[in-house]
């Protein structure tokens, strides 16, 4: 299937050059495949160029509603490929419009470059008003402390050398993302000839770091030697050959495999070895699991240390610990997100996969155990109101594993009500909690499995708050052809902090029942798949009643099979099963509406 493009009218060649047709010569050599965008005249240079200097193609312009999608469809597409495409925002304004999603890129460790722009930095060629409030004396200082780098280039030739480093540095692991900020005087300049673009093959991220061979022995034998190993994985490859390695280095040393749903999927959930359901925090299984291991390996768990704070519950760790990670290597004061300090006796500073492999081939086999039987789901409730478990069992009904990419899940959702056995069956989490994320993620997802040729029908099950926010991606979607599946699950509240404050209220004795005022999205309800039919995507729903959501379902993986845009509004029941993190619904918000 092909995307569609805006085809520009062909121009003659005049023999002039300018410095932003320097700038589109060195995304098309850095083979940039999309730029989802927000328009702006701080960088109308190089819009130009892109569209009368390229055509439009190699890279091509995704036009965007809002830089939060842009940002969003950019993390997208790198979870699902693990490949780096950009973004533009506008000036100051488009930039403050962005971070959030920046920030979200940020937490997900995914690589994107961002370009930005200011108004001309020499104040005598800003134009009056517009120009100044448009630029600002340190423009990068906005997203600084959660992207990995950014800069300002006071010239073409180092124009295109930032666009190469930054390239670089947002591709070598702890991948992140990057912002380069170009003058818009700059991009506007007339050059005597174009500048020349180093080869970019020159200029690529370095191969992953291997672990040292002293850290491998010494977490081989304290792994051989385990009676009771445990594996946290976390943030690890999409690669299939790193998914088979997983599996073998657990069945080797018969240990016991902890995941979660903030991450995408790393090892089956249906393998005998894996321990409780997947979730926003620990089941009570891998907890107890935790608590009675003698060995544990870590691999680029997030929030390492909080694991241990919450299975053990203040306790001091007595398991040996193998922590593998190089996440230590973007803690910045600002922000929190790498988690609590965990306790390390080996700590590998490398990629998880790099040690899973050496592992594999220096840790012995130990003696194969029994392992218990996963507890039954209990039976669905013989009712026709739609709840998530309702919607989970529909979508397995529907689709087979392999036929799906599922982008996200609800924040209610039980790691048990699906199963993943391979390492693009789902994409975790948005890393950052921030909402409005899910709609530009799913569409850059999607975007990505049509470049890889992928047969996957890209599938994002969204709470209804975090649809609304970045709803504007199904009109991107729509515009190029970029074919997915969104299901909202609709429980027309910001129902995670009417938790929130039935718990300050029985704190605080105080009457529960008001929790829902400012919460709920009602009076007037709002038509959700109306909304989608307006943008140019099929719209279902609302389904209120379980019966009619196979009908649902079944439509909407034909139309996006079909190569439609499709929106179904799932009317779910408010709540959350208690399984759903190993705790109740009183204890499971989170500070995520």
């Amino acid at each position: 299937m092909t995307i569609r493009r805006e085809e520009p009218v062909s121009g003659h060649p005049n023999g002039r050059y300018w410095g932003s047709d320097s700038i589109a010569d060195c995304l098309r050599a850095m083979r940039v495949p999309w730029l989802a965008l927000n328009p702006g005249a701080s960088y109308r240079g190089l819009h130009d160029s892109l569209v009368n200097h390229l055509g439009n193609e190699a890279p091509q312009m995704l036009l965007c509603l809002h830089e939060e999608v842009a940002i969003a469809i950019a993390q997208g597409y790198a979870k699902a490929s693990g490949r780096m495409m950009g973004a533009i925002v506008h000036s100051n304004v488009g930039l403050m419009h962005a971070s959030m999603a920046v920030f979200n890129a940020w937490c997900d460790r995914v690589p994107m470059l961002i370009l930005g722009a200011t108004g001309p930095w020499d104040a005598a060629r800003r134009r009056p008003w517009i120009d100044w409030i448009h630029t600002a004396s340190d423009q990068g200082a906005l997203v600084r402390d959660y992207t990995k780098w950014d800069n300002q280039p006071g010239s073409i030739a180092a124009a295109v050398e930032a666009l190469l480093r930054g390239s670089q540095i947002s591709q070598t692991a702890p991948r992140g993302p990057v912002y380069v900020n170009l003058d818009a005087a700059l991009q506007e300049s007339q050059l005597a000839a174009p500048v020349a673009i180093p080869d970019p093959v020159r200029y690529v991220a370095p191969s992953a770091s291997l672990p040292s061979p002293v850290d491998i022995d010494r977490a081989a034998a304290l792994l051989s030697m385990s009676e009771r190993p445990v594996i946290l994985l976390g943030r690890v490859s999409r690669s299939e050959a790193d998914w088979a390695r997983r599996i073998e280095l657990a069945e080797k040393l018969q240990a016991q495999v902890i995941t979660d749903l903030k991450n995408a999927a790393g090892f089956p959930t249906a393998h005998p070895q894996h321990v409780g359901p997947p979730g926003a925090f620990l089941s009570a299984d891998a907890c107890a699991a935790i608590r009675a291991a003698d060995t544990i390996l870590m691999l680029d768990w997030v929030d390492p240390g909080g694991v241990f704070r919450q299975a053990l519950s203040g306790d001091a760790c007595s398991a040996k610990v193998i922590h593998v990670s190089l996440d230590m290597h973007l803690h910045r004061g600002w922000s929190m997100d790498g988690g609590s300090l965990p306790p390390a006796d080996v700590y590998m500073l490398c990629e998880p996969d790099a040690a899973v492999a050496a592992l594999l081939a220096a840790c012995t086999n130990r003696p194969k155990r029994t392992w218990p039987g996963r507890q039954p789901l209990a039976p669905l409730p013989d009712d026709d109101q739609v709840s998530l478990r309702q919607l989970a069992d529909v979508l397995d009904r529907a689709a087979t594993a392999e036929e799906l990419c599922i982008v996200r899940l609800p924040l209610g959702w039980n790691g048990a009500y699906r199963d993943f056995s391979a390492p693009m069956d789902y994409l975790g989490a948005d890393g950052g909690g921030g909402l409005g994320a899910g709609p530009g993620n799913a569409v850059g997802v999607a975007l990505a499995l049509r470049d890889d040729a992928s047969s996957r029908v890209p599938v994002a099950l969204l709470g209804d708050g975090d649809f609304l926010m970045g709803c504007t991606a199904v009109w991107t979607a729509v515009r190029y052809g970029i074919p997915v599946l969104i299901i909202v699950c609709n429980n027309h509240s910001f129902f995670n902090d009417e938790l929130h404050q039935e718990r300050v209220a029985r704190e605080r004795s105080r009457p529960v029942e008001n929790r829902w005022i400012g919460q709920r999205m009602t009076e007037p309800e709002i038509d959700l798949a109306k909304m989608a039919e307006s943008m140019g995507a099929v719209g279902i729903g609302p389904v209120v009643r379980a019966q009619d959501l196979p009908a649902a379902i079944s439509r909407g993986l034909a139309e996006v099979r079909a190569g439609k845009v499709c929106v179904i509004d799932a009317s779910v029941v408010p709540g959350y099963d208690a399984n759903m993190s190993g705790q109740s619904s009183s204890q499971s918000a989170v500070h995520k509406r």
